[in-house]
């Protein structure tokens, strides 16, 4: 079974960096997107940014796009969510998951790793 296992997360002071990490395992994820999720207190969870897992195609959301960077290490069944300049805007439970390339459902998701920025 599919199991994506997030971490990396914690209280960071704004202008900081951190990279969250989402260990992935149960199957082969060729077909596969990988996505990075997050959502603040009281608010809707929100797309931040996904990968392919074979051709390595980003895509960010605009609020994050030039201060995130989203990867992944194939032969470690990594990804990663580098996160430069953070603002406390940017707190949230983060969120790694999977979507079949050909759906636009993510249907496999980790627990979520606190981020806390700091003003």
């Amino acid at each position: 079974q599919v199991q994506l296992v997030e971490s990396g997360g914690g209280l960071v002071q704004s202008g900081a960096s951190l990279t969250l990490s989402c260990a992935a395992s149960g199957r082969a994820f060729n077909n596969y997107a990988m996505g990075w999720f997050r959502q603040a207190p009281g608010k809707e969870r929100e797309f931040v940014a996904s990968i392919t897992w074979s051709g390595g195609r980003t895509t960010y959301t605009e609020r994050t796009k030039g201060r995130f960077t989203v990867s992944r290490d194939k032969a470690k069944f990594m990804v990663y969510l580098q996160m430069n300049s953070l603002k406390p805007e940017d707190t949230a439970v983060y969120y790694c998951a999977a979507r079949l390339l050909e759906t636009t459902t993510y249907s496999y998701w980790g627990q979520g790793t606190q981020v806390t920025v700091s003003s």
